[in-house]
């Protein structure tokens, strides 16, 4: 059967995904990563979001009572420069960062497979509700049966050569039946709550923790324009703004406003009203093909701005430079940059990449 490493969270998805690799008959060691140190937030509430000191003992645990070994690695350096400073970097030049995305193909799929191959392991597996299998030689990763909990979206920067040796045995599950699996085996975190969250930021206060890390940024003086030119005075940090945005705004207005654009350059950020926020098309760079080469010409697909938005009929043709315009048959509703596009066909993931700007101009020839 052979050797299999799981990425343990401490959490009922990974825990199951372990147990029912043993009771397949594989030899299952458990991985956990260290990749933040919670301090006193995790002291105060007794537990973090994922991966925190007590998530840990919970991966531990399972792996003990499950009887295979659990080895735990601190990361928190790298995790630190890979993914903690990019969000950082993201938020400051305007953008609203995906680190879960850019995690999954720095940290999740590419340390743990190389710690994997260190402790003899063939193949990595994972508690995500995703599909893999194999076409023409190529991998092939398909959304999970359960359509509430598929995190296909999260895996499509994840490089295909990394995914050759990758497993996620609950694909084929719903939440629910991973729960049942879990009390069946009397595991102690059957019912725990899941973590919504980001893991480095416990308590949720993004602008807080942004504010913490990068006061400088956080400080610069933001001019706030109505989408009709007008000013509406200033405030502080970008940080604080994101597309789409209704809420705490700071401003008082007789009409509902919504965050149209954000200029880092101008150090600007313009409002306006809901029907501001359609787009019917934008670019995407650094793209990543899974089930396909990438495309020369024109390609129809279905393509998802979000975990949770709803696919819409797009055609994605290939621009200069690597970069693609995706035009969408209908406009779609606060497309943001520095979030990931995903590509689908039926329930395959064909690739994705990241938005960098709305309502792109006319396509451009692409390169020979």
């Amino acid at each position: 059967m052979g050797r299999v490493a799981v990425a343990m969270s401490g959490g009922v998805d990974s825990s199951a995904a372990a147990a029912i690799l043993r009771q397949e008959g594989h030899e299952v060691v458990g991985l956990t990563l260290q990749l933040w140190d919670y301090g006193d937030i995790n002291r105060g509430r007794g537990r973090g979001r994922c991966c925190s000191p007590a998530d840990i003992a919970d991966a531990r645990a399972v792996a003990a009572q499950l009887d295979f070994p659990h080895y735990v690695f601190d990361h928190t350096a790298a995790f630190r420069s890979e993914i903690v400073e990019p969000f950082l970097d993201s938020y400051a030049a305007g953008d609203t960062p995906s680190p879960c995305i850019r995690c999954n193909r720095r940290v999740k799929f590419g340390l743990l497979r190389r710690l994997a191959r260190s402790l003899g392991a063939d193949s990595l597996a994972t508690g995500h509700y995703a599909r893999l299998g194999e076409r023409s030689g190529r991998p092939l990763l398909r959304k999970g049966v359960d359509a509430d909990k598929d995190q296909s979206y999260f895996l499509f920067d994840v490089p295909a050569e990394q995914l050759r040796h990758v497993r996620f045995p609950i694909g084929e599950l719903s939440k629910d039946e991973v729960r049942d699996e879990a009390r069946r085996l009397n595991l102690h975190v059957a019912d725990k709550p899941e973590s919504y969250d980001l893991c480095f930021i416990p308590d949720g206060d993004k602008n807080a923790f942004v504010e913490r890390h990068r006061p400088e940024s956080s400080e610069r003086p933001i001019v706030m324009r109505h989408a009709d030119g007008h000013s509406l005075g200033q405030t502080n940090g970008l940080h604080r703004f994101t597309i789409g945005q209704r809420r705490g705004l700071g401003i008082v207005a007789s009409d509902r406003l919504y965050v149209l654009d954000i200029d880092a350059e101008a150090a600007s950020v313009t409002v306006g009203p809901r029907q501001g926020l359609e787009s019917s098309t934008l670019v995407a760079e650094r793209c990543n093909w899974l089930a396909i080469d990438a495309p020369d010409s024109p390609l129809r697909v279905r393509a998802r701005i979000r975990h949770r938005h709803r696919e819409a009929e797009a055609i994605v043709t290939p621009m200069h430079g690597g970069r693609y315009q995706v035009a969408f048959g209908e406009p779609q509703h606060a497309v943001t940059p520095g979030q990931g596009v995903a590509f689908y066909d039926g329930d395959v993931l064909l690739g994705g990449g990241w938005i960098i700007r709305q309502q792109a101009d006319q396509p451009e020839a692409a390169t020979a």
